[in-house]
């Protein structure tokens, strides 16, 4: 079982600036890459505080200099906003930074807020096109000269400049069946998040790599990610798990304020959804978080990671964004790398 961590730079009101929270997420990343993790993730969202990352390339590029081992993923990079060249060139650059430490995430992209501000307002269910065409052309360039003539993006011969240094891996963040099938049939390894979901859903997204594997027989298995909000804390502490439900449900209450697209933004920030909306909706009572995100001791968490790598799972992605201030953060994993990763090891 490999552990990476996923964390962006996440802002909640201005009292913190955007110096300290890039200092905090660098923070974040050593002490992962001196517990053992393999890779940090960083995503791509933009005009929003809750998740600040317009490109995960700066920050990446920046933590290959601070770093020699962790693996830097772009998790994910969204393909409706980027040209194929952009993407080849400038992952193939980071693998050179990194020394071939270089790991690509693509995905469709979810939130329309988004499409609205950086596709023309395209429905962000169309993004899915621009992912399937993205994907080959962008391994094309990594090979040599390639002139690609495609429904959305048509370019004359071109290369990527520079190569890189090894072919980086292609993951996908995946859902449904057609996903799982096009990430497998294409060589690429796949990332899932059951969300606030439990471990049932787990077992389903799980199925759906499986039957995408035996769709495709002929194609070498690729590596298999879940991807969870993660929150640790001592046994001795027994009500502990609450600091990480009431922060859990305030970031799903934020993720639902701005997937909803219903209010105009104010210099960045949403308010989240409030509690009385959820009243009717199981999974956000704070006994359900705990039950359904990876909450708990370390030994609860050890038998719940155990029982995902029975189910295949390759790799376990510690998802750090949870609303909780820094000094939290860094609590909570400092006990998954002292107590959880041992067992694994």
């Amino acid at each position: 079982m490999k552990f990476s961590l996923f964390v962006h730079m996440e802002r909640w009101d201005e009292q913190v600036s955007h110096r300290q929270l890039f200092e905090d997420l660098t923070e974040l990343t050593l002490m992962a890459e001196k517990g053992g993790f393999s890779t940090v993730w960083i995503g791509e969202h933009h005009a929003m505080e809750y998740t600040i990352s317009p490109s995960p390339m700066p920050l990446l590029a920046y933590l290959a200099g601070k770093t020699t081992t962790i693996h830097l993923g772009a998790g994910t990079i969204i393909a409706p906003f980027w040209h194929p060249l952009r993407v080849a060139g400038e992952c193939a650059l980071l693998d050179v930074i990194s020394n071939g430490r270089m790991e690509v995430g693509l995905a469709r992209g979810a939130y329309q807020v988004e499409f609205d501000r950086m596709a023309g307002g395209m429905p962000a269910s169309s993004g899915g096109n621009a992912l399937r065409e993205m994907v080959p052309v962008v391994r094309k360039l990594w090979e040599g000269d390639y002139a690609h003539d495609g429904e959305i993006w048509k370019f004359p011969t071109s290369t990527s400049v520079p190569k890189p240094v090894r072919t980086p891996p292609i993951w996908i963040a995946a859902r449904d069946p057609d996903s799982h099938n096009f990430a497998v049939a294409n060589g690429c390894n796949v990332m899932v998040t059951p969300l606030m979901k439990g471990d049932e859903e787990v077992v389903d997204l799980k199925n759906k790599f499986e039957a995408a594997l035996a769709n495709n027989p002929s194609i070498p298995r690729p590596q298999l990610m879940v991807l969870r909000h993660t929150h640790v804390h001592a046994k001795d502490d027994p009500d502990g798990w609450q600091v990480g439900a009431k922060a859990i449900s305030r970031f799903y209450r934020t993720f639902d304020a701005w997937f909803g697209n219903k209010t105009v933004p104010v210099n960045g920030f949403l308010d989240p959804s409030p509690e009385e909306k959820f009243a009717e909706r199981p999974e956000f009572q704070l006994e359900n978080i705990r039950k359904n995100t990876m909450i708990g001791t370390p030994e609860e968490i050890v038998a719940r990671i155990k029982h995902y790598q029975e189910l295949g799972v390759d790799e376990f992605s510690f998802w750090c964004d949870n609303s909780l201030p820094h000094e939290e953060k860094k609590k909570s994993l400092a006990l998954f790398i002292e107590q959880v990763v041992p067992a694994f090891r």
